[in-house]
């Protein structure tokens, strides 16, 4: 089925790009880790044909944001059961909350999706109930432009490129992986199989 390394590369690519824009998709929130071993679940909201730059929504008040800051590494794990393959990359990573990106990527956002950045403290915060976090006057409505405005300001976009990736396809009559390094963002991935 995947006889060439530059099959399994745009396998993985086809994966993600299909991915970030596509909510049924079983690789759209992978799993992402930071330097301090912390993982979470993330929505995968972009990714090039190239695989050189994956995008994610984050709270600037959160501790990953700082992790991130300080390590400037990250990593993501996605799988997709029924055609049996993972992924898993790593690379230098980022955190914008002004630009072009982070502006682009908060105005495409819906507004149900921007009113997560309206929680009165960060994530993590304690509380001494089971809550949202949201103001009283957002919690189950469509907000108005003008009650998102200061959401704007804990809204950031984590932004990893990927400088190895690791395929892995389980297969019955056999295993097979391949691997996938490359010296930096927009240079040509190599890649070697490795036994599963």
């Amino acid at each position: 089925m995947f006889a060439t390394l530059d099959a399994v590369l745009a396998d993985a690519a086809a994966h993600l790009t299909r991915a970030a824009r596509d909510r049924k998709s079983p690789m759209h929130v992978p799993v992402v880790g930071t330097g301090d071993g912390d993982l979470r679940m993330m929505v995968l909201r972009a990714c090039d044909p190239e695989i050189g730059l994956l995008r994610f929504h984050t709270d600037a008040r959160s501790a990953k944001t700082a992790t991130i800051a300080a390590d400037g590494m990250a990593s993501v794990l996605a799988f997709d059961p029924d055609a049996k393959i993972q992924l898993r990359l790593r690379g230098p990573a980022r955190i914008e909350t002004t630009g072009p990106v982070a502006d682009a990527a908060w105005t495409a956002a819906s507004e149900y999706a921007r009113r997560c950045y309206l929680a009165v403290g960060a994530p993590g915060s304690p509380t001494d109930q089971p809550r949202s976090g949201l103001p009283e006057e957002v919690e189950g409505i469509r907000p108005s432009e003008e009650q998102l405005l200061p959401a704007r300001e804990n809204f950031a976009v984590l932004l990893i490129e990927p400088t190895s990736l690791d395929w892995l396809y389980l297969a019955h009559d056999g295993h097979r992986r391949a691997q996938f390094a490359r010296s930096g963002a927009g240079q040509d991935w190599q890649g070697t199989w490795v036994i599963p």
